[in-house]
């Protein structure tokens, strides 16, 4: 299926590595522009190594704080300078920390809320103008299942991305119909984060190989595994394009059917 979006530009933050990088992987294999974004430079300057490899348009890295509001700014600058504008916005960050509720003091709560929430007011505050220019344009924004369920020992991540949705909802009627704003839930999916879990786990003697970590991770999801990231960043660049015209403020969980929530 041809997503129609060769030479768009689309702008994908925390997207040195896991399911940012493969949103990015995704929408630059369709023909987007893409600037690709990350605090570490030498793992940027990789990512956007790999993204070229697969990508029909071009490719930028911009490095930035998703934190700061001057970093900000300057990542949406840069992406104007680049391409003219911006079509799609692509929201991600890395999770907060884990821990239960007695053990997170007030100052995890405010990180929280600004790496997670803020960081998306900021972005689309700085690229709503050239979203709606030329047609309109997306915003998806990357969250995690814990909105529908609460994770054990997870309580930053089950409170605070709750207001992502929240907000993500709140745009697709604001800035309708010029933008369309949705998300989506992602499960665990093979991550370098899930891949040094499983390692590690190989190095306890837990199991006897890498392989055999990864499945016992998905033995119990209705498919039988985890995820691969591109299919996550092939929902995104979905989700970004023409084809999916008339989806609008919804939140896809992205599990393998492993959530047990109704809707």
């Amino acid at each position: 299926m041809d997503l129609e979006i060769t030479g768009n530009t689309a702008l994908v933050t925390a997207s040195s590595s896991g399911l940012g990088k493969a949103s990015a992987k995704a929408l630059a294999r369709e023909g987007a522009n893409v600037v690709v974004n990350g605090r570490d430079e030498d793992r940027l300057a990789e990512a956007v190594g790999d993204v070229e490899a697969v990508a029909t348009g071009e490719v930028v890295g911009h490095p930035g704080d998703l934190t700061r509001e001057e970093d900000v700014s300057a990542l949406v600058e840069r992406t104007v300078d680049e391409f003219g504008g911006i079509d799609h916005l692509v929201t991600s960050a890395g999770g907060p920390p884990s821990g239960p509720f007695l053990e997170t003091d007030e100052d995890d709560w405010y990180d929280a809320f600004d790496l997670l929430v803020m960081s998306v007011v900021r972005l689309v505050h700085e690229s709503a103008d050239y979203l709606r220019a030329d047609g309109g344009g997306t915003v998806v924004t990357i969250t995690s299942r814990s909105v529908k369920e609460a994770i054990d020992s997870l309580v930053l991540s089950n409170s605070v991305r709750m207001s992502v949705v929240g907000l993500e909802k709140t745009l697709s009627t604001e800035l309708a119909p010029d933008v369309r704003a949705n998300a989506v839930l992602p499960g665990p999916h093979e991550t370098a984060r899930i891949r040094e879990l499983v390692e590690q786990s190989v190095d306890r003697g837990e199991y006897g190989s890498y392989e055999e970590g990864l499945e016992a991770r998905g033995s119990g999801n209705p498919m039988g595994r985890i995820g691969d990231p591109m299919e996550l960043g092939d929902l995104v660049a979905f989700l970004s394009s023409e084809r999916s015209s008339y989806v609008n403020g919804v939140a896809i969980p992205v599990d393998g059917g492993a959530g047990s929530s109704n809707l």
